[in-house]
């Protein structure tokens, strides 16, 4: 499929999410029972950047996962939650919550106007120009056709709008963790 959608921005936000689903193993898949909604916080300053302090370590642990089937043997999961808790989580779960709102402010940062688009909006612009690409090999369109829809399905509304304003803020710093 290589590259069909570039601009799809909430695929690609690596962030604290890649970590999160690298950690959460089989629940992440597919095929497994439909996941419980995403937890939507109000951010802090002070969490995104608790946040952003925390990736060395946290990528440190997950590169130890790559290429692992299922949950993280206790002694990783030990080890996430001291990382979590060193940062001022109260848990590793609360360090995925805040994650997964960052993730979702910053698939809908534009990254050249810096504008925000609702992801679920941005989400279904990709599902239009997926179904009108000629170019694209079928197999490959209907593919991104059930991936997008299914996305589009799941993804949340942000109810906090003055998230957005707080991971504007970090903007930077996030983007270089994410490298």
């Amino acid at each position: 499929m290589g590259n069909a959608l570039p601009s799809l921005r909430l695929g690609a936000v690596s962030l604290g999410l890649a970590i999160a689903f690298a950690i959460a193993g089989p629940a992440a898949a597919a095929d497994d029972p439909p996941e419980v909604a995403m937890k939507q916080l109000k951010l802090t300053d002070k969490q995104v950047a608790d946040f952003i302090a925390a990736q060395p370590e946290l990528a440190k642990i997950t590169d130890k996962l790559e290429g692992t089937d299922g949950p993280p043997n206790p002694a990783t999961q030990s080890e996430l939650e001291g990382v979590a808790k060193k940062h001022g989580f109260a848990d590793f779960s609360e360090f995925y919550d805040i994650a997964s709102n960052i993730s979702l402010i910053m698939a809908g940062l534009d990254p050249k106007s810096d504008a925000f688009t609702e992801p679920v909006e941005g989400l279904a612009k990709e599902l239009d120009k997926v179904k009108a690409d000629t170019a694209l090999p079928e197999a490959d369109k209907k593919q991104l056709v059930h991936q997008l829809t299914e996305a589009i399905k799941s993804t949340p509304k942000v109810e906090f709008r003055e998230n957005i304003d707080i991971v504007k803020a970090h903007r930077p710093e996030l983007e270089k963790v994410m490298q």
